[in-house]
């Protein structure tokens, strides 16, 4: 069915839709190749929501070419709805192509197959599913999100060689090396929002931002689990709070004179659950699904972590390891909670890779 020119091609359009990561949400991110003869025609990727689709994107770089009969290769299903932009599905038809050829379908129920029945309607041969693997694997925020309202969720940790986020104690700066944390500012860049809870405010007064050389750089929503507002007034969160977006969670319970401070800074303050010492995250997630955040880094500590994959709240794993010892019994680990009480039946991953930054690992992989 597929060749080894398709999957070449292929290759090129997912290299595209990767060039636009973290800057396409809510849509998913998508790359098009148009090809006849063996040559590049055109060729586009979709940069942002609101702008031209990648399948516009290429047609256009084709510059007025004729392209009936000539193939396009794209990430993802053509949409077939009126958006803030026009369906790309007819734009192919009026183009003339001759050949779709589509790494996967789309979920989105706008869409969903009728995309793919417009090409066909139209005599567009289609073929569907080449290098379909990777193509869910480069908008896995995207599938999750609009299957289920809810942000995608990473979770980052770093620990040392015998598993500690910290002394004993309380020092942390810094677990793993400049390479690493670098990295982890990349996350930042793609990621919607970054969710701490307040003890790693009151711990390490983060400004959890994103810091790093380069021009196309946006800083993440800051989401603060506070159940009782104890937020300090004097942190960095509250003062760069007028130059990103910065939403706090507490209890009904909270104090209202502070929270009016809060808000006088630029703070957004929700109320969600009676218990201060529990605020239920699963209420949390779809708060922030209906608030259109597609994807969430989890940068908490212990207590959190563990109510995070306690609640089957996780998707993903980015968790750090350096090759350091500092031992002490009281010198907290990732994930606290009573724990798992047998072997066989603790949380496993899948499709786990490594990476390796000057020393430093990280292991990735999905929650089984």
């Amino acid at each position: 069915m597929f060749n080894e020119e398709d999957k070449r091609y292929m290759l090129r359009a997912l290299e595209l839709a990767d060039l636009a990561r973290g800057r396409t949400s809510p849509n998913p991110m998508v790359g098009a190749v148009i090809v006849r003869a063996g040559e590049i025609l055109g060729e586009g990727y979709h940069r942002q929501a609101g702008t031209p689709h990648a399948e516009i994107n290429a047609i256009n770089a084709a510059g007025g070419r004729d392209l009936s009969g000539a193939t396009m290769y794209v990430t993802l299903e053509p949409c077939s709805h009126y958006g803030r932009t026009p369906p790309c599905a007819d734009a192919l038809v009026k183009a003339g192509l001759g050949r779709v050829v589509i790494a996967t379908r789309d979920p989105n129920p706008l869409v969903a197959g009728k995309g793919l029945r417009i090409l066909e309607d139209a005599g567009i041969e289609i073929a569907v599913g080449l290098l379909e693997e990777q193509a869910l694997r480069l908008n896995e925020v995207f599938f999750k999100y609009i299957q289920s309202g809810k942000p995608f969720v990473s979770l980052k940790t770093a620990m040392t060689l015998d598993g500690k986020i910290a002394s004993f104690s309380g020092d942390s700066r810094w677990v793993t090396g400049e390479d690493a944390r670098n990295y982890v500012h990349q996350l930042r860049n793609c990621y919607d929002a970054i969710m701490v809870g307040i003890g790693t405010v009151l711990a390490d007064d983060p400004q959890l931002n994103t810091r790093l050389a380069g021009d196309d750089l946006r800083d993440p929503v800051r989401i603060i689990i506070d159940g009782q507002l104890d937020l300090p007034l004097d942190s960095k969160i509250v003062k760069t709070a007028p130059a990103q977006r910065s939403i706090v969670f507490t209890s009904h319970s909270h104090d209202k004179e502070k929270a009016g401070i809060l808000k006088a800074w630029g703070l957004e303050i929700v109320e969600i659950g009676d218990e201060p010492s529990a605020l239920p995250l699963e209420r949390v997630m779809d708060k922030l699904g209906n608030m259109g955040i597609c994807s969430l880094l989890l940068e908490g500590g212990a207590q959190i972590n563990a109510y995070m994959l306690e609640h089957h709240l996780i998707d993903k794993v980015y968790w750090f390891i350096a090759p350091k010892i500092i031992g002490g019994k009281t010198a907290p680990s990732p994930v606290a909670g009573p724990g798992i009480a047998y072997m066989n039946e603790a949380i496993r991953l899948k499709q786990v890779e490594i990476m390796s930054f000057a020393g430093d690992l990280c292991l990735v992989g999905y929650i089984d």
